[in-house]
């Protein structure tokens, strides 16, 4: 286990060959303007390197001691003296070609970062508009998955209506006890990988909106905690009028009234059964 382990050739099991005898990861950064345009970070590869001025991700071979974030993470640093500082990893979008895969880490920033080449490996670093992108020479692996990811580019929130959830969790005794109930839950949730239907990891913004005797709950590492005022469903409501225009917001309730309300604002909701089935399989 030693930094740069991974470099090398090897191929997959279609015959192909790949950089990485691990596997590779690149970085995906992408920043919403005020009128929620996405723009994401490129690089155009030096004309001597593997399809060579083409246009892609800074990334490259994952060592054996990293996982994607780490790996991706690093690359950017090392090919556009990128930071990881300011950014928010959202989800992680797996090419599997069996034996090996590149990883393609997709993390979001509030500002348009100052990116440039750091080493040989690129001769440019460029914020292109979403529908620029197709529009350049597109290294072969980006353009084939390229088609998939930009669909998950938007941000995500998930909001827990924590009474509800509890309530259809129906743990013994847990109305007693509706703090320690949800405590439970939030400590739960934080510690699960939610599935997605495009994205190998997924970490949208989880907000739970707490009420009643259920607000004095601790802060848990990864959730925001709100605690409603009043009514927890109109502290739903405001969360979810809060979020850009651009975002998409799930609203995790079995309520019928609030399901009205927050579908009124543009939110989709799933019931406390979508989150409970991925629970019980931990």
């Amino acid at each position: 286990m030693a930094a740069k382990d991974g470099d090398g050739w090897t191929e997959c099991s279609q015959g192909h060959r790949h950089w990485g005898l691990h596997g590779a990861s690149g970085l995906l950064v992408v920043h919403h303007d005020d009128l929620g345009v996405p723009y994401v970070l490129m690089q155009k590869r030096s004309w001597w390197s593997h399809h060579g001025g083409t246009w892609g991700l800074p990334g490259g071979a994952r060592d054996s001691h990293e996982d994607a974030v780490t790996s991706a993470l690093r690359e950017a640093r090392e090919e556009a003296a990128l930071g990881g500082e300011g950014l928010r990893v959202r989800g992680v979008y797996l090419d599997d070609h069996g034996g090996w895969a590149f990883e393609t880490v997709i993390a979001e920033s509030a500002v348009r970062l100052a990116a440039a080449p750091a080493n040989r490996e690129s001769t440019e670093m460029r914020w292109l508009a979403l529908n620029e992108v197709a529009g350049r020479k597109l290294h072969p692996g980006f353009a084939a998955t390229w088609g998939d990811i930009q669909e998950e580019l938007r941000p995500e929130t998930i909001v827990l209506d924590v009474a509800n959830i509890v309530g259809a969790r129906a743990e013994h005794g847990w109305w007693r006890d509706r703090a320690g109930a949800a405590t439970r839950l939030l400590e739960d949730v934080a510690g699960l990988r939610l599935e997605h239907p495009v994205l190998a990891q997924w970490h949208p913004r989880v907000v739970a909106v707490v009420e009643g005797a259920a607000k004095s709950v601790p802060g848990v590492p990864g959730i925001e905690v709100v605690a409603a005022k009043g009514s927890g469903d109109d502290a739903i409501v405001d969360v979810v009028r809060e979020a850009r225009p651009w975002e998409r917001v799930v609203v995790v309730t079995a309520d019928r009234g609030l399901r009205e309300r927050v579908n009124e604002l543009g939110a989709e909701v799933v019931g406390p059964r979508w989150l409970l089935a991925q629970l019980s399989q931990r």
